[in-house]
């Protein structure tokens, strides 16, 4: 069975405040910490114990050596990644509410992994390749949205799952309407669809996932995945839908917990052997215990800062889950 799942898209320092509740303009001190959507993903397929591949470009700076070491110390294979002098490696400024919830600013007009070429792309990169996950962060008009067609298309010829999560940011688009278009447009590209509460009218016009259940199910989408953050999570198929919420905890920050989420449930798929056409079949009971494996694998996660550094090996997640049932 093919075994890697790979990320295409951004990866880049987080900058998080060591202040809570301030506001962006205010913070006076940040933590480094490394991020971006794909690269998250990629993170948590690995500390559970899979394999997984990052898929994107950095400058060839400090910044870029430090993702590089940290992705690779998670077990992420960096192979993918190409270095450019043409831009540096993208920065994100974050403040976090008292909630946990945060604020962006990115510094990426452009950034390195904009400029990366579909040209870079090579079949037999994909030859292990069980999924393909992307976001809308690098679908912006840019080289790297051509590379993510191109790369979707590779993937699909080896039968992997492909999996979007919008993972919408409102700060990088000029043209919301254009972003929901865009939107709109790679949808159907994929098996597995990932979308938030925060983004389900946005996208849809749709208040309720069942209203927009009929939009969000077109083209090779076979399993949406609704999370609610604190409320827990949506799973269903054109058949069959489970929602469990979510333990009521105290999150220090939120960030990358929703990526968390996706990375642990396309790990559990991968571990019980469920392929693209298999999606499709999954029971409600099968659902429900996915979800509450990724409520867990979040609820662990928010309790720590950053995203990758944040999230449990399956050892640690197994302990917490025993001495918090």
């Amino acid at each position: 069975m093919k075994d890697t799942l790979l990320a295409i898209g951004e990866a880049l320092i987080d900058f998080a405040p060591k202040q809570i509740g301030v506001p962006l303009k205010d913070v006076s001190e940040f933590k480094k910490a490394v991020g971006g959507a794909p690269a998250n993903v990629c993170g948590a397929f690995s500390k559970l114990g899979g394999r997984s591949a990052m898929i994107t470009q950095l400058g060839q700076d400090a910044f870029g050596d430090c993702i590089v070491e940290e992705l690779e110390g998670f077990g992420i294979d960096t192979r993918y990644i190409l270095r450019t002098n043409g831009a540096n490696t993208a920065l994100a400024f974050v403040s976090l509410e008292a909630d946990g919830s945060r604020d962006f600013s990115f510094y990426r007009k452009p950034s390195a992994d904009m400029l990366f070429s579909k040209d870079a792309l090579k079949a037999d990169w994909f030859k292990d390749a069980y999924a393909l996950h992307f976001c809308s962060v690098d679908l912006v008009p840019s080289p790297m949205r051509q590379a993510h067609v191109t790369a979707i298309d590779m993937a699909l010829k080896e039968n992997a799952i492909i999996s979007f999560d919008p993972n919408v940011r409102f700060p990088l688009w000029e043209d919301h309407d254009a972003l929901r278009k865009t939107i709109l447009e790679f949808i159907p590209k994929a098996h597995i669809l990932k979308i938030s509460d925060e983004e389900l009218e946005f996208i849809t016009g749709c208040r309720e996932i069942t209203a927009a259940a009929k939009q969000l199910f077109t083209g090779n989408v076979a399993l949406v995945i609704y999370t609610m953050g604190s409320g827990g999570a949506v799973c269903m198929t054109r058949k069959a839908s489970a929602q469990v919420p979510s333990r009521k905890v105290k999150a220090v920050d939120t960030t990358g917990a929703g990526d968390g989420f996706i990375g642990s449930f396309l790990y559990q798929l991968y571990r019980d052997g469920v392929d693209a056409a298999g999606l499709s079949e999954l029971t409600s009971e099968q659902m429900a215990q996915y979800i509450t494996f990724s409520n867990r694998f979040c609820e662990y996660s928010v309790f720590g800062n950053g995203a990758i550094a944040s999230y449990p090996t399956a050892q640690q997640l197994e302990t917490y889950i025993r001495e918090n049932p």
